[in-house]
């Protein structure tokens, strides 16, 4: 790895002078000629029947330039897979959360807008409402959806080896339920979307999005458009965590609008709107039960989870797997029996978090502890004899090329001191251990590879096409320096034009962990495949075979005599000279089990890697209030090779805010009859950055032989241990396991004086 110029150093991030000098421009900035703005009618019950919709006084009031409704849909539905489109952009016959769509507007100011929609009058048959999920499954429950028995919306059931016999030779056997309730993302940016169309009939939209490509096939197929009509154009995004994969029902609608008045359309969420608009994490009912040997190593495991989906599918098929799955990845696990059920309620739709079900995740690790204290064991022994190893397989028939899950937890337990205070801590202070692990760029079932393409221009700069979108995360940096590294170029020679579905190549956008692993990996390949034409002129130059060429400093040189050289740039202006353009692409699609799919057949190769990450937190809990201060957090993550380790460190510590601070200690919605209580920031507590603690980030490479580099992905395990480690470390400081999640003064404060009553 010393042989690197650029990968592997700690480069500053390509984006962030404009972000801090509030240069960078967001959907809710762009202006565009003679654009209207917006605004979405919903339906204030959470249930209802919708029996009449009279538009007729808003379209006569003075500057309102259209209004639709559901009958304008042609009742077009979204799925992100086929068996679950079961949403309407616009609603037509039934409103199935508070805050559905039933009609938009497009005026010329935001005041008559708003106007018009108070002038829209619907007429409404509020139908029995269900916000629980275990009383959704009740079978006299009207049925959010009438093809749903029981408000089952999807099932996932995995069963590997033979749980009950192994139960039956364990040594010790317990069962525990945990409850983890929703949490929202919180972007920094509102949810936005602008959208034109062109004389031509082509459809523009900008938005905050994960992926254009994934955004512009859905709005081809509503609007009946060929698919190259459909334009979805770069734009700084503020955040997305999961919240923003797939098509929101505001970019149709704002569309349609664009499309209906002839002229551009924006439409800003209010923060009420984000939050109950938008996907947001699911709230879980998790029991597991788990036998284990004399040892400690778990032989049996079996998992039901019952997860409150809301209103409508969304990624309901992932989101209702990989919960389980980054359990088994983690772990060792025997047999191993999966029940996930995401029922359908009449609450807001819940969709992908980084976190991925905090209730799940900590249930297994709290878990562990348990068996541990029963055992006699210290939290760290019973994870080392459960980890994960390089060359297993997963329950589910994925192999693990590489693993340093043991290496995190080690160096985590050295840099936090974790064996020297267990134990030995004053009273009310804690320290506790949670690990955990995520796949890295697998397709979710629907997204395949990536392309890129690469030019050099006259100057011997060159110019990156890439569909890799930044979300905030480094992803536009991560492809500069990998251009820059291949070519021999500076970082500041690269200019990159990504996340346009008109200008760049099919991507899968960043899901899945799939920006580095596979956009990066396609954008190597074209540096690779451009750098060869390079080296063929500059051998003929220089008068030794291309193989003997190193390209480095915007210089190409013989490796074994650097005296000899030609700058990069005459090498292009020469090639040029006898008609040759420099230019290349490159592909990289993962190398997974086509057969496998979410429901139908969970079994199989997901994906290419697995990442592995610890964190261990140290924290004192006032007895008398209940309020815990954090006081360090140790984070450590099996990262494969740490391409710039500044930015992995700010996704560390991202991931510790997200995962831990706030979703184990704060975050929550409090919930009356469907409608969301504290759905902005002056009541959704967020963590603040003087909340947050020391912070030690580890890095651990274990070199993937197929990621890019070796590199794999980096954060997510973090933001999921962090939630472990949190909880772990309450329960230690107050001597009792806590099953309820976040972990909020007053539920610390009534396991305290519970135990108190017990003693």
């Amino acid at each position: 790895m010393s042989d690197y110029t650029i990968i592997g150093k700690r480069m500053p991030r390509v984006d962030s002078r404009a972000k801090v000098m509030g240069k960078a421009k967001y959907t809710a900035d762009l202006k565009l000629p003679g654009m209207l703005v917006g605004k979405i009618k919903r339906s204030p019950y959470a249930h209802a029947r919708i029996l009449n919709i009279d538009t007729s006084k808003a379209e006569a009031l003075p500057g309102v330039k259209s209004v639709v409704t559901g009958k304008d849909t042609q009742g077009v539905k979204w799925g992100v897979f086929p068996y679950t489109r079961d949403q309407q952009f616009i609603q037509v016959e039934k409103a199935r959360y508070m805050g559905d769509e039933v009609a938009g507007v497009a005026a010329i100011d935001e005041e008559t807008a708003l106007t018009a929609l108070d002038l829209i009058k619907v007429e409404y048959e509020e139908l029995p409402a269900v916000f629980d999920p275990m009383a959704a499954m009740a079978s006299d429950t009207e049925l959010i959806h009438e093809d749903y028995p029981n408000n089952v919306n999807i099932h996932v059931n995995i069963d590997t080896g033979n749980v009950d016999e192994s139960f039956e030779k364990a040594h010790y056997i317990r069962e525990d339920t945990f409850i983890a309730s929703e949490e929202s993302y919180f972007h920094a940016e509102p949810y936005a979307v602008a959208a034109q169309f062109d004389p031509e009939d082509c459809l523009e939209v900008w938005c905050p999005n994960g992926g254009p490509h994934m955004k512009s096939k859905p709005l081809s197929n509503s609007f009946k458009i060929p698919l190259h009509k459909v334009k979805i154009r770069k734009i700084a995004i503020g955040g997305a965590f999961g919240g923003r994969s797939e098509i929101c029902p505001a970019d149709y609608i704002c569309a349609l609008l664009a499309k209906k008045t002839g002229k551009p359309v924006k439409i800003v969420f209010t923060r009420e709107e984000n939050t109950i608009a938008t996907r947001q994490g699911h709230a879980m009912i998790t029991t597991h039960k788990t036998g284990v040997d004399k040892d400690g190593r778990v032989i049996a495991r079996e998992t039901t989870c019952y997860m409150d989906g809301g209103a409508y599918s969304s990624t309901g098929p992932i989101a209702t797997s990989v919960p389980f799955l980054s359990m088994e990845q983690a772990y060792r696990m025997g047999s191993v029996r999966y029940n996930g059920y995401r029922v359908y309620t009449n609450k807001p739709i819940r969709g992908m978090i980084r976190t991925h079900g905090r209730g799940f995740a900590c249930g297994v690790d709290t878990q562990l502890d348990m068996i541990a204290d029963h055992l006699g064991m210290d939290p760290v022994e019973i994870r080392l004899r459960n980890s994960r190893q390089p060359g297993d397989y997963t329950s589910t028939k994925s192999l693990v090329s590489s693993c340093a899950m043991d290496e995190t937890i080690l160096k985590a337990v050295e840099k936090s001191g974790f064996k020297e205070k267990w134990g030995k801590l004053p009273p009310f202070h804690g320290i506790g251990i949670g690990t955990n692990s995520v796949q890295t760029g697998f397709p979710m079932g629907i997204r395949g590879g990536s392309q890129s393409f690469i030019k050099f221009n006259e100057d011997g700069e060159a110019t990156v096409m890439s569909g890799v979108v930044d979300n905030g995360q480094g992803n536009e940096n991560m492809v500069v320096q990998i251009a820059a590294e291949e070519l021999g170029l500076f970082p500041e020679d690269i200019h990159l034009v990504n996340a346009d579905t008109e200008t760049t190549s099919s991507d899968p956008g960043s899901y899945s962990q799939v920006s580095t692993f596979v956009g990066g990996h396609a954008v190597k390949i074209a540096a690779e495949n451009c750098r060869k034409k390079l080296f063929k002129v500059a051998s003929k130059v220089l008068k030794v075979e291309p193989d003997k060429l190193v390209a480095r400093n915007r210089l190409i040189f013989v490796k074994d005599d650097p005296e000899k050289s030609i700058p990069i740039k005459k090498v292009v202006r020469i090639s040029l000279l006898n008609f040759n353009s420099v230019n290349a692409e490159g592909g990289y699609w993962p190398k997974v089990d086509t057969k496998r799919e979410w429901v139908k057949n969970p079994y199989g190769q997901m994906c290419e890697a697995f990442s592995f990450g610890t964190t261990i937190v140290e924290v004192k809990v006032d007895p008398d209030t209940g309020q815990v201060e954090v006081l360090e957090a140790t984070a450590a993550q099996d990262v494969g090779y740490a391409l710039n380790p500044l930015v992995l460190e700010g996704q560390f510590e991202g991931s510790i805010a997200m995962g831990g601070q706030g979703g184990m200690l704060t975050e929550y919605h409090e919930w009356e009859d469907g409608r969301c209580l504290n759905p902005t920031m002056l009541d959704y507590k967020l963590p603040l950055a003087c909340d947050m603690p020391k912070i030690n980030n580890i890095i651990v490479e274990s070199i993937d032989p197929k990621g890019p580099y070796g590199a794999k992905e980096a954060g997510m395990s973090i933001a999921m241990s962090a939630a472990q480690g949190y909880s772990a470390a309450v329960s230690n400081a107050i001597g009792v396991h806590l099953d309820s999640f976040p972990l909020t003064p007053d539920k610390i404060l009534t396991a305290i004086r519970e135990k108190k009553a017990q003693v």
